[in-house]
């Protein structure tokens, strides 16, 4: 019989740590909840995992800290259910360079942001370990925030190079630390003097050039991309973040746009070919047997703050130029962003997602199509509901599938003949393209030449007097194009104070 060859675990150096399931572990657990700075031990613990793979230890310390904290990813992990998993943190970073290389800490510190988190990030080099400790001390005390600390494994004296783990409690009498290490094939939970792992901390990333650190993590006041959210799930994500922020400006400025439909022209006709896959609204699915005849208590409330963003959108200046815009050039421009799509495409396309991911095959070769759609509207305590409901086929199985609406379908505003009888579906392409718009950093219009086109535009594009939601929905756009920016040009690990917008 042929040898096996393979670790099981490493044996954890003590000193400098203590096991977590140690008789000095258990009695540095007790004090430190009779002192109050565990409080954060309790939301990560339920909620710790393992790593799946040796550099996913950034990914899994990000996920389990999202779920701690009870942040709604807004899409589906496997079956009905909405849930971060390592597989879910797949923007910033392609999951096959992380699974080869890990990650760096200003690219998790960009998924954290991506994620929804809201997230302060220190470089050691750019902070002290009073800070640190103090940071350390306010988590421990609440289990509204989290601190995930990014350290080189040789200052612990442990095997390896560099790691990420969550910090699960606090020790202010003997100013330990408790790591959560998601390495737990590896070494198990365990304390740490607070001064050794800043001096891992300290160590500098050979990848980036920069030092170590740690990042606060908690919940944003509210749930950002209520409907629309950037994806970089395609490569093709790279060049259009370039597009946007770098061409348009450029473009704008080379051109002598005269007014604001010259201005849409420019952008509307020069957007490349796959932008449809970058910006994506956000769709409630759920199957017809497990919704059941009315809409939950949550489902009601997701939907009427979707509509509340929708009807903000559709009353801005902007909107009314793209409107027109789109209603005036249909003939003349072919957009591949899904402009054009009517209803029963959108329909068929979204029931089939929704049944893949239902049927938790997201990442399956399995092909789903839609053999028919229908939509209509429904009352729910006096409010109009709008149901596009589509029967999805996969070989010989079959299922029905619901996808819940923010608003009522409308007739579309293009007069051209081959779609005079389609019907669009919010948010449509007129909607998508007034939120991009606003979405842009505000200099990219500063290339204009005609200064009265340009206080027009500042005063379409300006955030500043746009009702809260829509404010929240827009600046949470704003920075994940910022951020999806940074990672394409590869600096966001170099000042992670940087502002996002």
């Amino acid at each position: 019989m042929a040898a096996m060859a393979g670790l099981y675990r490493r044996l954890l150096s003590s000193p400098p740590a203590v096991d977590f399931a140690s008789t000095q572990g258990k009695q540095l657990f007790l004090e430190a909840i009779q002192n109050g700075t565990m409080e954060g031990f309790y939301r990560l613990v339920s909620y710790f995992q393992t790593q799946s793979e040796p550099a996913y230890c950034g990914l899994a310390s990000l996920s389990m800290v999202l779920n701690a904290l009870a942040i709604d990813p807004g899409r589906k992990w496997k079956g009905p259910w909405r849930w971060f998993d390592e597989s879910m943190l797949d923007c910033c970073e392609p999951l096959e360079k992380v699974k080869a290389r890990g990650i760096s800490f200003g690219k998790l510190v960009c998924l954290a942001h991506c994620a929804g988190a809201k997230v302060e990030a220190f470089h050691a080099s750019h902070s002290s370990i009073d800070d640190f400790r103090k940071y350390v001390m306010n988590c421990s005390t609440s289990d509204e925030c989290h601190v995930i600390s990014s350290y080189h494994r040789a200052a612990l004296k442990q095997t390896g190079t560099g790691h990420f783990s969550p910090i699960g409690g606090y020790h202010i009498g003997k100013d330990m630390a408790l790591i959560l290490d998601v390495a737990r094939f590896k070494y198990p939970p365990h304390w740490v003097p607070l001064t050794l792992l800043w001096e891992g901390m300290n160590y500098v990333d050979e990848a980036t050039g920069q030092s170590r650190g740690y990042m606060l993590i908690s919940r944003p006041h509210r749930e950002p991309g209520m409907l629309y959210t950037l994806s970089c799930k395609h490569e093709s994500w790279n060049s259009i973040a370039k597009f946007l922020m770098d061409d348009v400006p450029l473009l704008l400025k080379s051109e002598d746009v005269k007014d604001i439909h010259d201005v849409l022209s420019v952008v509307v006709s020069s957007l490349p070919s796959n932008f449809e896959e970058f910006i994506k609204w956000i769709a409630e699915v759920r199957r017809r047997e497990d919704g059941g005849a009315s809409l939950s208590a949550e489902e009601k409330a997701r939907l009427s703050v979707k509509e509340e963003v929708l009807k903000h959108v559709q009353e801005t200046g902007l909107f009314k130029h793209v409107a027109s815009f789109l209603s005036n050039s249909c003939s003349k421009h072919s957009p591949t962003s899904g402009f054009g799509d009517t209803l029963p495409d959108i329909a068929a396309s979204v029931c089939c997602q929704g049944a893949e991911i239902l049927g938790g095959k997201h990442s399956s070769s399995a092909v789903y199509c839609c053999r028919e759609t229908c939509f209509g509207s429904k009352a729910e305590d006096d409010n109009p509901i709008t149901m596009v409901c589509g029967t999805v086929v996969n070989g010989n199985t079959e299922q029905r599938v619901d996808v819940l609406i923010p608003s009522s379908p409308r007739k579309s505003r293009c007069n051209c003949s081959s779609a005079s009888k389609s019907i669009r579906m919010h948010p449509a392409s007129t909607d998508v393209l007034t939120v991009l718009l606003l979405s842009l950093p505000s200099t990219t219009w500063d290339g204009i030449k005609d200064e009265q086109l340009l206080r027009e535009i500042d005063v379409l594009v300006s955030i500043e007097n746009l009702p809260a939601l829509l404010q929240e929905e827009v600046l949470h756009l704003r920075r994940q194009l910022h951020l999806l920016k940074r990672c394409q040009e590869g600096k966001v690990d170099e000042d992670l104070g940087a502002p996002l917008y």
